[in-house]
C-alpha cells in the first residue's frame, strides 16, 4: 500500500489547477512539488514501483511538465535529481510567458536502507564544507551546465530540499561564477553552524552573535596577514561580491534547527551595520570558523551557508514538529503566514 505522503491526488498542491507564473506562491508550490516528485521517483525505484503503479508522474504531470532525465548517483544508483522540461498545452501557451522551461531538482536525505550510507556520507561531506569534493556533485553540476549550453537563453530554475537545497546552492554558486544567474528555490537549506537561533533570550542570543562576528572577523585578519601576497584570500573576497548578484529564495522555518539560523545570520549583519560595526560583520559574513580552522589545516573548504544576498521566507504558522518543520510538503500548503525579507550584499 502506497504511503500518502506519496499519492498527489492526497498530499500534493490539487487546488492549483490553474497556475499564475506571475505569483510567488504558486511558484513557490510548484517548485516544491517538483522536489517531491524527486523523492518519490527514488521511492517509486526502491519499491519496484512501475508503469501505473508509479506514484511519481503525478507530480510534474499535473503542473504539465515532463521527466526528460534522471539523475543518478554513481555510489548507489539511487536518483538524487531531475530535469523537467515545462511543456503547456497550446491554450495555456498566453499565460506561461513566466514559466520555467526546465527546473532541475534535487531530493534530500532518505532514510531507507537503499539510500541511508550514501546520503548521511553526504550530509556529512555537507558539513565538513566539502560537497564540491562528491561525485554527486559532478554529475548535478554536468547535468545543469548540459542543459545551460544546449539551450541558451532558456529559463532554468534550481530547487532542492535539506541536503538537495545544500547541492541547488553549490551548483548554483558555480554558474553565477560562469556568468549564468539561475533563479533557485532553496527549501530548509542546512546552516552549518551552532543553532544560535533556537536561544530563547534575544539578549544571550545577541550577544553570542557579536562574540562569534567578533572571533570570526579576528581569525579572518589573522590568516590574511599569513598569507599575504597569497592570492587565494582574494579571489576568495571576490568571489563573495561576485556572488551577491545572485539573490536564491531560501525557505526556512524557526521550529527547524537545521535551517533556522539563516534568520538570524541575516538579521545580524543588519544590526552590526546599526551599531557601526558593519565592517567587522562584512568580514564575518564572509567565513565561518569553521572554514577558516580547514583552511588553517590545509584543507579545501567551500561552506555553502555563506550567502551574500537572499531573499528569506520564513514560515511562521505554527508547526506541529520537528519532521514537519524540516519537510517539503508545508511549502505548497494555499494558506502559509509567511515573512519576508530581501537581503543584498553591498
Amino acid at each position: 500500500m502506497a504511503v500518502e505522503r506519496d499519492v498527489f491526488g492526497i498530499s500534493g498542491p490539487t487546488y492549483l489547477k490553474s497556475v499564475d507564473w506571475n505569483c510567488k506562491h504558486n511558484r513557490r508550490s510548484v517548485a516544491a512539488s517538483l522536489v517531491q516528485a524527486v523523492y518519490v521517483l527514488e521511492r517509486d525505484r526502491q519499491l519496484n514501483r512501475q508503469s501505473v503503479e508509479a506514484l511519481a508522474p503525478s507530480w510534474w504531470e499535473f503542473f504539465h511538465f515532463e521527466l526528460i532525465r534522471k539523475l543518478v548517483d554513481d555510489a548507489d544508483m539511487s536518483i538524487f535529481g531531475a530535469i523537467f522540461e515545462f511543456k503547456p498545452p497550446s491554450s495555456e501557451e498566453a499565460s506561461a510567458v513566466n514559466a520555467p522551461r526546465f527546473v532541475v531538482a534535487f531530493r534530500g536525505t532518505i532514510t531507507e536502507r537503499d539510500t541511508i550510507s550514501r546520503d548521511l556520507s553526504l550530509d556529512l561531506h555537507l558539513v565538513q564544507n566539502g560537497l564540491h569534493r562528491t561525485s554527486r556533485f559532478t554529475i548535478a553540476m554536468q547535468a545543469v551546465q548540459n542543459v545551460a549550453s544546449v539551450f541558451p537563453g532558456s529559463t532554468i530554475w534550481l530547487a532542492g530540499h535539506s541536503l538537495g537545497a545544500g547541492m541547488a546552492i553549490l551548483t548554483g554558486r558555480n554558474m553565477v561564477k560562469k556568468g549564468v544567474f539561475l533563479e533557485s528555490f532553496l527549501f530548509n537549506p542546512p546552516f552549518v553552524a551552532a543553532p544560535i537561533e533556537r536561544i530563547r533570550d534575544e539578549r544571550v542570543k545577541h550577544g553570542f552573535r557579536i562574540a562569534r562576528s567578533v572571533i570570526t572577523a579576528g581569525l579572518t585578519i589573522a590568516m590574511k596577514g599569513k598569507t599575504e601576497g597569497n592570492s587565494q584570500r582574494s579571489v576568495a573576497e571576490e568571489s563573495f561580491s561576485i556572488l551577491s548578484s545572485w539573490t536564491p529564495y531560501l525557505y526556512v522555518n524557526p521550529g527547524d534547527h537545521i535551517c533556522s539560523e539563516y534568520i538570524g545570520y541575516f538579521q545580524h549583519r543588519k544590526n552590526m551595520e546599526d551599531l557601526g560595526a558593519g565592517f567587522i560583520e562584512k568580514l564575518a559574513t564572509q567565513n565561518s570558523i569553521g572554514d577558516l580552522l580547514f583552511k588553517a589545516l590545509g584543507w579545501e573548504s567551500e561552506p555553502l551557508h555563506l550567502l551574500p544576498s537572499a531573499d528569506l521566507i520564513v514560515n511562521v504558522s505554527p508547526s506541529p514538529d520537528f519532521k514537519y518543520a524540516h519537510g517539503i510538503s508545508q511549502w505548497w500548503q494555499p494558506e502559509l503566514n509567511l515573512q519576508c525579507s530581501k537581503y543584498r550584499y553591498e
